[in-house]
């Protein structure tokens, strides 16, 4: 059974920074895109940053500039790094894996439904 294990949790003040992993296990798992959704009280789970097995990243425009996607080949990890936080962001944070179903188009455009592998949901908590 696969499993995405997120890690990074926190809580920060407005302007600070934090970096959530992900690593999917078994180790040998295998995606063409990743990425991470967001999903605050009340409201519906966004889609913020993508990455393809190219390394093309995309983003939403709430987070573009401030938050970055990468990936380590060699620890089969995801990774996002958050900066300039601000509190709007504070939310449930989910990493999202295709098993390399997803040929073309790993962007914002992707759905949660697109994706058939999913994290536990990590909290992330940005203070005013």
């Amino acid at each position: 059974q696969v499993r995405l294990v997120e890690s990074g949790e926190g809580t920060v003040q407005a302007g600070g920074s934090l970096r959530l992993s992900c690593t999917p296990s078994p180790s040998t798992y295998r995606s063409s895109c990743g990425g991470w959704f967001l999903q605050a009280p009340g409201k519906e789970r966004e889609g913020v940053a993508f990455i393809d097995s190219d390394g093309d990243t995309d983003y939403s425009d709430s987070v573009k500039g401030r938050f970055t996607i990468s990936k380590d080949g060699a620890k089969n990890t995801l990774y996002l790094q958050m900066n300039s936080m601000k509190p709007e962001d504070s939310a449930i944070y989910y990493c999202v894996a295709d098993a390399l179903k997803i040929r073309a188009g790993c962007d914002t455009s992707l759905l949660w439904t697109d994706f058939p592998d999913w994290g536990q949901g990590t909290q992330v908590n940005v203070s005013s």
